[in-house]
């Protein structure tokens, strides 16, 4: 699976129909009515680590081919 930054999630995301909804800290968070909220930890260009960021494709319903 290819790694991805925090921003490069959050652009995914946006595509995908997610709306930002707010910053708390360094997490962005999104929500996609129907479906739930997701909060991506953004630290400058650094990649998400794996788990973090299968868990945040799971929870967005996204598969490799949409990175």
């Amino acid at each position: 699976m290819k790694s991805v930054s925090g921003k490069e999630m959050c652009k995914i995301l946006e595509r995908k129909g997610w709306v930002h909804l707010r910053t708390q800290g360094s997490h962005h968070i999104y929500q996609k009515p129907g479906v739930g909220n997701i909060s991506v930890p953004v630290h400058a260009s650094k990649s998400l680590k794996p788990g973090t960021q299968r868990k945040i494709m799971k929870q967005a319903g996204l598969n490799k081919d949409d990175l």
